[in-house]
């Protein structure tokens, strides 16, 4: 856990200690970078506003070496913001003031969606697409593609039934459960950074298309 007032991450660390987790608690960016990279953690959570590299400096970076699952601490709730976030990659974020019992619940429901069921292979494929859900891995024509959790579990849910439509409430469900109050616009955002990752042309995407009114759909090539 990053964040720069002691005592707030003193009391989150007591919280999510007596859940269960180990907590490695640091006050600023650069300190969350080193740390993330010593002891590759199952979560990291990182406020937003810290000193010498920010929540989305460090969030960034981390992303560019590997999909270690992240929260944001923010005091900053206007939908731009939130969307910004979750468009660097984020899992999940929760706005101060917050209760140290929702950010325990909402580190398990995070580290719950990144967990593999037991004694299962789960291997999606539609057309040269493939998603294997045991490794956390995508794959195009062989080639693979980096996806953060919350874009793997919304591209698990297309390609599950390729060509049907899923509206943004439905993909909305799928990368954050039912229980969430994300806003839609946040998978607009996931669907954006899935067509840089799958489309030859984002701008006119042929894979992840856009079914206006509707939602969205994946259309598998053959």
């Amino acid at each position: 856990m990053a964040d720069d007032d002691p005592k707030l991450a003193a009391l989150v660390r007591t919280y999510l200690e007596r859940a269960g987790h180990s907590v490695v608690v640091v006050h600023d960016g650069r300190a969350a970078l080193v740390e993330c990279r010593r002891r590759q953690p199952d979560l990291a959570v990182l406020d937003v506003m810290m000193p010498v590299l920010d929540g989305h400096d460090v969030c960034h970076v981390l992303r560019s070496e590997g999909d270690v699952p992240i929260i944001f601490l923010t005091a900053r709730a206007s939908e731009d913001d939130l969307v910004a976030g979750l468009g660097l990659g984020a899992d999940d974020y929760v706005t101060k003031p917050f209760s140290p019992r929702e950010l325990v619940a909402r580190v398990e429901a995070v580290l719950r969606r990144r967990r593999p069921a037991p004694d299962t292979t789960m291997i999606t494929r539609a057309g040269s697409l493939v998603l294997d859900e045991d490794r956390h891995e995508v794959t195009l024509a062989g080639r693979p593609v980096p996806c953060t959790p919350a874009e793997f579990r919304i591209l698990r849910e297309l390609v599950a039934n390729p060509s049907r439509v899923y509206s943004r409430q439905r993909l909305l469900e799928a990368a954050f459960g039912f229980d969430h109050d994300a806003l839609e616009r946040t998978v607009d955002v996931h669907v954006m950074n899935l067509r840089r990752k799958l489309e030859q042309d984002p701008a006119a995407p042929q894979r992840l298309v856009t079914v206006y009114g509707v939602g969205y759909k994946y259309v598998a090539d053959d």
